[in-house]
């Protein structure tokens, strides 16, 4: 199971937020690359980067960031956040993204979003399915769209999506625990690579993730409150 850690970029510093409210931002480190090489040094190999600039403005805004951190770690960097346009998306994958999560686009622009998974292939594109009460949410979590969750990533499975990145806005960053019946029920209908994201906060969360058969887990706050520890994570890799 993939053990992934988040940066979440606002004004390029690594902040945090709570249920996606910008208003509720807290900066844990002025510069993201120096968390970066923490997270490589502890043995981990994956990076979930969330440019929340870009998904409030509805354009990439820190790729500068992104090639930084691509340019002096080895880490495996899925980038998200703004991707609304093909020329978007090329500033994301030459900026060294291994792989490109897309929510908003994937609702408000399906024709496109097939394109971009035709050329760029279904290892590189990421399903960004993010869930509030079971509905999916876009732009940056402040429209609900009344979609069902499952039966959106099961229609996009069976059109070739295989990564997909489900967050459960509730309970993003309340260190509660993960989904786990949320994923459960993802994964009974659609065989995808599901990784789990929203209130992992244990190590028995990631093992109740790992046996529920999600690809990988998203940790973020847990690691910068001190719940889990980088050391702890990569024992786990």
């Amino acid at each position: 199971m993939k053990i992934i850690v988040a940066i979440d970029i606002i004004g390029g510093k690594c902040v945090r937020l709570t249920k996606g409210d910008y208003c509720t931002s807290k900066v844990y480190n002025e510069d993201p690359l120096e968390v970066a090489r923490q997270i490589e040094d502890s043995g981990i190999h994956f990076l979930h980067l969330v440019d929340l600039d870009g998904a409030r403005t509805k354009k990439i805004v820190n790729h500068k960031i992104l090639n930084k951190i691509t340019g002096k770690t080895t880490l495996k960097v899925d980038f998200g956040g703004g991707i609304r346009s093909y020329q978007n998306l090329k500033i994301a994958f030459e900026n060294g993204a291994d792989q490109v999560t897309i929510g908003s686009t994937a609702v408000n622009d399906p024709e496109n979003f097939m394109k971009w998974l035709a050329e760029f292939g279904p290892e590189k594109i990421i399903l960004g399915a993010d869930s509030l009460n079971r509905r999916v949410s876009t732009n940056g979590w402040m429209k609900n769209t009344g979609l069902d969750i499952v039966n959106y990533i099961r229609g996009y499975f069976e059109k070739g999506i295989r990564y997909t990145i489900c967050t459960d806005i509730d309970k993003d960053g309340m260190l509660e625990g993960p989904s786990l019946d949320l994923y459960k029920d993802i994964l009974a209908e659609a065989k995808v690579k599901l990784i789990a994201s929203g209130g992992i906060t244990t190590i028995n969360d990631i093992l109740e993730l790992k046996e529920t058969g999600c690809e990988g887990s998203i940790i973020g706050k847990a690691v910068y409150e001190g719940r889990l520890t980088l050391k702890e994570l990569g024992r786990l890799c």
